[in-house]
């Protein structure tokens, strides 16, 4: 019985989403149409689909995951919403739950309440002036036209207990067209495996970057303000005048082996974004360019360490490619959220023809986002100009 109910409540639910499928589709049927309302309307009609997933998992427990937000320029994203298999999935999906999650929601709700209703009309028809109507429209005057209720509610019971098989069907159906093809999920793992070896290799050259850093730089400079001070030491009791040199040399050894420590610390996460967030670290980023750099940004509030870190990096890295190697006169930076991803623009008006593999520290930039499931691209022709674009989910 329990089992019973579950269907209902299923089927029942799915009649509210079947008809939000009718509205949809007549908003996606405009869509089509005005093309530029396409990047406003697929995120509402895939928000519609969510609660179908949420009702799916429910139901059958079965996690069938939404697809990745699409980014890009406005129309650019138009475009690629009518190229998503996942977009053109969910709008099949529309069509067909929109008619057959209304016939399947209305049997659920009618047949329970059918079958309370007949014995119901039955039993009190003698008691109403004139007869009553049963949930069938046959109008119940006497006792003969009354017994006709139970051969009724034997057959309503029988299809009440068919109930579950048809939400498995509604189940399937759902699953079949919303889950992504075994090739794409095959894919999605390679890419998943393929980012996580990069992550692990980042991780590494990072490490073994903080350890040469320490270990050539500051180590050194630390050996060496050990070794001044010895020297003090041994001028202090034997020339005590000639000591104040020696101690003020390792006194600036201490201060540059400091710094070195500063800049190894900065370089792992920089503390202005701890004091500044995202936005005023990266306005400090655009101040110190050595080419006029311009930022829009909207506040962005504090985001996971992690995407904070990799965007700083990124811009850092990619000024320091536009002063070092673009020849550009201007260069600009956007920072902006898009529900729950980041994204972020740095733009040049250089002679272009950047190239990753040529040690630019765009394949740095590429591996560092990666890590976090994010995407980053580069547009630069001979003649420039240059862009980098980097999208990174923030988990909202």
């Amino acid at each position: 019985m329990k089992r019973i109910w579950a269907a209902v409540a299923y089927l029942a639910t799915g009649l509210l989403t079947a008809i939000a499928s009718w509205l949809a589709l007549g908003v996606l049927l405009l869509s089509v149409v005005i093309l530029p309302l396409l990047p406003i309307t697929a995120p509402v009609i895939r928000r519609i689909v969510d609660v179908d997933r949420q009702r799916l998992a429910r139901y059958a427990g079965v996690e069938v995951p939404s697809p990745p937000p699409l980014d890009g320029p406005w129309l650019h994203r138009a475009q690629r919403v009518l190229a998503d298999p996942a977009s053109r999935r969910e709008g099949l999906w529309l069509v067909t739950h929109a008619l057959f999650g209304t016939l399947f929601g209305a049997i659920a709700i009618g047949v329970p309440g059918s079958l309370v209703q007949q014995p119901f009309a039955s039993l009190i028809w003698w008691a109403v002036p004139g007869g009553v109507e049963n949930s069938f429209g046959v109008h119940v005057d006497s006792w003969a036209k009354a017994l006709l209720s139970v051969p009724a509610s034997a057959v309503l019971a029988l299809i009440l207990t068919q109930l579950p098989r048809l939400a498995d069907l509604d189940a399937r159906w759902a699953r079949a067209l919303l889950a992504p093809p075994r090739a794409s999920l095959e894919k999605r793992l390679a890419e998943v495996v393929a980012t996580r070896a990069a992550a692990l290799q980042a991780h590494g050259a990072e490490l073994r970057r903080i350890e040469r850093n320490l270990h050539d730089g500051t180590q050194n400079k630390l050996v060496g303000v050990v070794m001044m001070l010895g020297i003090a030491e041994r001028t202090l009791q034997q020339n005590p005048d000639g000591a104040l040199q020696a101690l003020r040399r390792a006194q600036d050894a201490a201060g540059e082996a400091l710094e070195e420590l500063r800049n190894v610390v900065r370089s792992i996460h920089p503390p202005v974004l701890e004091d500044l967030g995202l936005d005023g670290a990266i306005q400090a980023l655009a101040a110190r360019c050595p080419v006029p750099c311009v930022l829009q940004a909207e506040h962005l509030g504090r985001l996971p360490a992690a995407v904070e870190a990799a965007a700083y990096f990124a811009v850092a890295e990619a000024l320091t490619n536009v002063a070092r190697h673009s020849g550009a006169e201007h260069a600009w930076v956007s920072l902006g959220i898009d529900g729950s991803q980041l994204t972020v623009l740095v733009h040049d008006d250089g002679k272009g023809g950047a190239d990753e593999k040529r040690g630019t520290g765009l394949e740095g930039i590429r591996g560092r986002v990666e890590a976090l499931d994010g995407s980053a691209s580069v547009s630069s022709p001979e003649g420039g100009p240059t862009v980098l674009t980097v999208v990174l989910p923030i988990g909202k």
